[in-house]
């Protein structure tokens, strides 16, 4: 399964946020040296993630990042969906050109369906859910 450094960083600091008891603001700074991860980085995924209504953003003294719906309303595929990340397992991409030849590989239909049990997966699981 492919998935990458991106979409393990977002559900971790979206996780992080959805921790909180307080509901304030969390600077990325606090997430970036609380779960040993790069601030730079960090900062692109958050603007995806904003982009995609997943968190908003406070400025301010004391602002930061906040989530943009209750944490019973997020789950983790939309986490991932909302940073264009994909779990793929077939090879091909979603192009049927998984074997040398221009046909899908005699495995395609397996791995595609895996894809779509993994997404049916994460997308049952809250933050909520994982914050208990």
């Amino acid at each position: 399964m492919i998935l990458t450094t991106k979409g393990r960083y977002a559900v971790m600091a979206v996780v992080d946020i959805s921790n909180r008891k307080d509901g304030k603001p969390v600077k990325l700074a606090t997430i970036a040296e609380k779960n040993n991860l790069s601030l730079s980085y960090l900062e692109q995924i958050f603007f995806s993630l904003k982009k995609h209504g997943i968190v908003n953003s406070v400025r301010g003294p004391g602002g930061g990042y906040v989530l943009a719906k209750d944490h019973k309303d997020l789950n983790i595929a939309d986490v991932i969906r909302a940073i264009g990340e994909q779990v793929k397992i077939t090879n091909c991409g979603g192009k049927k050109n998984c074997s040398a030849s221009s046909s899908e590989c005699i495995t395609h239909h397996l791995w595609q369906g895996l894809e779509k049990k993994i997404y049916e997966y994460l997308g049952s699981i809250s933050l909520f859910d994982v914050c208990r």
